[in-house]
């Protein structure tokens, strides 16, 4: 099985999304071409919405799940301090659930990212056929389109390590409570 296939991520091209945006009735230089244009601008209203509603639903998946990592290390502290007579071995169930709603909670924070990836781009096709292009052009090529750090370092790049980093902790929690 070829992992680089499930943990990166690839969005199309945009000469492979500027084709297939425009309909066969679509013609930049007919009679009501300031007709088209208007409905373009509102399309492109409507999608840029959009694209920041799935932001907003991401950032309440983070939040979800930081407040259910929350809740359950406050929990495990609260009762690990009174492990009288308690197995170790009894925390293999819950961290296994532990470690799956790591595992939910990446792949969701990886889906939106690319979704929010491909809509970017037919934002980008869209600015094609309006007056100004602030994403696309301007504020994408003012952050050095991603490529440096220095100038611009995408949070989902660094979101999707927190479930990672969540698993890993309660991966060797368990390991050194069987050891302790």
């Amino acid at each position: 099985m070829n992992m680089g296939r499930y943990l990166g991520t690839t969005t199309a091209r945009f000469d492979e999304v500027t084709p297939l945006l425009w309909g066969a009735a679509d013609e930049e230089d007919s009679p009501d071409a300031d007709d088209r244009r208007k409905v373009v601008l509102e399309q492109y209203k409507i999608y840029v919405e959009m694209a920041d509603r799935v932001s907003a639903r991401r950032g309440l998946t983070n939040t979800f799940f930081l407040s259910l990592n929350t809740l359950i290390a406050t929990a495990a502290g609260v009762i690990w301090r009174s492990r009288d007579g308690v197995e170790p071995s009894y925390l293999a169930v819950p961290v296994a659930a532990l470690l799956l709603q790591c595992a939910a909670w990446f792949w969701l924070l990886r889906s939106y990212r690319q979704l929010n990836s491909a809509k970017y781009v037919v934002i980008g096709a869209l600015e094609e056929r309006l007056p100004a292009s602030p994403y696309w052009r301007a504020e994408w090529k003012a952050l050095g389109e991603g490529r440096d750090p220095s100038r611009y370092w995408p949070l989902t790049h660094l979101e999707q390590w927190i479930p990672v980093s969540f698993a890993i902790v309660y991966a060797t929690g368990f390991v050194l409570t069987l050891l302790a």
